[in-house]
């Protein structure tokens, strides 16, 4: 059952952050609030985070998208994880930065599943560390910098 693995599932309408907060905890909070802002200032403007209800099964998950899919965070009881679909080029780029990244998330991005649109790899951030791996991740997805003017 999705509350047993930590979902937040309440299908009323999307959490606010201090429910997330407090159902993370605040350590992983603090490493939501770090990667929140991250993606802020090396891609400024160019995402408008939305929230999504996968149902009773998964819960809610927070996806930042602009044309593509760039990642989802989902929040968990006493932490959260961010999702990340990597193409066949964008995988390319992993293994160029591979060595940069911790062993721990080196294992976990080989053992994850490849769909027909890419690689999809669910990695826990909680750690520094973790935090790290997942910005130099994001930065094969897209590349930093300003937000383009439409």
């Amino acid at each position: 059952m999705a509350e047993q693995r930590g979902y937040m599932t309440d299908p009323e309408g999307p959490p606010d952050e201090a429910r997330v907060a407090d159902w993370i905890g605040p350590s992983a909070f603090r490493y939501w609030k770090r990667m929140t802002g991250l993606i802020e200032e090396k891609w400024p403007g160019v995402f408008a985070p939305e929230w999504l209800f996968g149902g009773r099964k998964y819960g809610w998950s927070l996806r930042y998208k602009k044309s593509r899919s760039f990642c989802t965070f989902t929040p968990e009881k006493g932490r959260f994880s961010v999702l990340i679909t990597f193409g066949a080029e964008q995988r390319a780029g992993v293994e160029a930065i591979r060595g940069d990244l911790s062993q721990e998330t080196q294992t976990g991005y080989d053992q994850a599943p490849v769909f027909t649109d890419g690689k999809w790899f669910l990695m826990a951030v909680d750690s520094a560390r973790a935090v790290e791996d997942a910005v130099r991740l994001l930065c094969v997805k897209r590349r930093p910098g300003r937000a383009r003017r439409s």
